[in-house]
């Protein structure tokens, strides 16, 4: 009886490891397996064979499943012969059974429990134990699955072969076991990871925004026309000296003529050192760089290709109709990704901020994207801002104290520059509708 209760549980075994290693291997991590390999695992080199080529994955999966298929098969009937015999005599005895009503309830006992047994220790536990630790685990079972996968090669290429040929007469395109993971599902990865507690929010921000930026577009991210300091190109050296001075400005575009028509970009140490130095300068184009053009809708991916290729920071962005929209810089991409940063020259973005009275005070440049987030209601248009925004559902051009009321949040202006709303004050109401003027 003790012999047989260890084959049993031999069995179990067996099957939980073909589990553990099926959950496992599809569930490691390439980039540690191939670090380890590196280090020179020898486990990690077996398994890095199998993750790297999807043909031999696809392999070692179906020998799991052969694997799992035949321990049980075995386990079912060795159960069947080496305990449901033993049990006959009880239930005769216990249950005052005839022979044949014994025999059937020993093999339902049987059955009951062995299903019990295997569902609990081959499948639930392991495979827990897989989806947790999957790199742990799927090196543990790397030697043994060698094995198996020389054992059962024949046997593979039956079954697989066969597999195939019934998925093409089902119409049905073969697919590898690699799980190729959309944005979508690697920030809800990353998400899980801050329930977790393997980042902080800090982490987590930077990730996602990390995540977003090949959704950004220039418009998005770039500093707007009317924020953005130019300099005339006939501006003569000691004016420019000047203006570079009272600049919290590092680079300024250069115009000829008008601001739609820039025609060049000075840097202000690129000024500092020929003035300082022994050749004599007598206008900025001979100080001035050259500058590239792109245009308000490529995406930020494309933009930092382009930064890139021309060994620059910085872009005069264009818009539709081929007027100057605005500058966008290497810096407005780390900003996308890290937060806004001041330096000692310049202040940084004002921010969003909650006031005691539960109102929220919110910059008028800030994207409706982040609005919605911050402010917990859907706000949508053709504009980028939150700026924008309101100016559209006022109706005209905003003053201070104006108030609008979209999807339940009020809006009330704070300040206004230049026509264009710098700040304003955000509180939840009931009723939705729009207001205009002073109170």
């Amino acid at each position: 009886m003790l012999l047989a209760l260890a084959i049993i549980f031999i069995l179990i075994l067996i099957n939980a490891l073909y589990v553990a290693a099926e959950f496992a291997t599809v569930g490691a991590r390439r980039s540690r397996i191939r670090q380890l390999s590196a280090a020179g695992n020898p486990f990690a080199k077996r398994l890095l064979t199998v993750l790297e080529d999807s043909k031999r994955l696809d392999e070692y999966i179906a020998v799991c499943q052969i694997g799992i298929t035949l321990s049980s098969l075995v386990l079912g009937a060795y159960g069947q012969a080496a305990l449901a015999v033993r049990l006959t005599p009880i239930f005769e005895n216990l249950g005052r059974m005839q022979s044949v009503a014994a025999q059937s309830s020993a093999a339902v006992a049987v059955l009951i429990g062995l299903t019990m047994l295997q569902m609990v220790l081959g499948e639930l536990v392991p495979k827990s134990i897989a989806l947790q630790y999957p790199n742990r685990t799927a090196l543990l079972t790397a030697l043994p699955m060698q094995w198996s996968l020389v054992a059962f090669k024949w046997f593979n290429k039956i079954l697989n072969g066969s597999g195939i040929a019934i998925l093409k007469l089902l119409g049905i395109e073969q697919t590898s076991h690699i799980h190729i993971h959309s944005p979508e599902e690697i920030e809800m990865l990353i998400a899980e990871s801050r329930e977790g507690g393997f980042l902080d929010a800090a982490e987590h921000e930077r990730l996602r925004n990390a995540l977003k930026l090949n959704l950004r577009t220039v418009k998005q991210l770039m500093v707007p026309r009317t924020r953005v300091a130019f300099i005339d190109v006939n501006t003569t050296i000691p004016q420019a000296i000047e203006i570079v001075k009272n600049s919290p400005f590092t680079r300024l575009p250069v115009y000829s003529g008008n601001t739609d028509t820039i025609v060049g970009l000075l840097h202000t140490k690129d000024l500092a050192i020929a003035y300082i130095g022994e050749s004599q300068i007598d206008s900025l184009r001979s100080v001035m760089r050259p500058v590239i053009h792109v245009s308000e809708g490529a995406k930020a991916d494309r933009l930092i290709a382009m930064l890139r290729e021309h060994r620059t920071h910085q872009a005069i962005v264009v818009d539709e109709f081929g007027g100057i929209a605005g500058l966008v810089t290497l810096e407005d991409i780390l900003a996308e990704i890290l937060g806004e940063t001041a330096d000692e020259f310049k202040a940084g973005e004002a921010q969003a901020e909650r006031l005691p009275d539960g109102s929220v005070r919110v910059p008028g440049h800030l994207r409706l994207d982040e609005a919605s987030e911050l402010l917990g209601s859907p706000l949508r248009g053709d504009t980028e801002t939150i700026s924008g925004l309101i100016t559209h559902h006022l109706g005209h051009i905003p003053k201070e104290g104006d108030r609008v009321v979209i999807n339940g949040l009020e809006f009330q202006i704070e300040r206004v520059d230049s026509r264009a709303i710098t700040s304003l004050v955000v509180k939840k109401i009931n009723s939705i509708g729009v207001r205009s003027g002073k109170e």
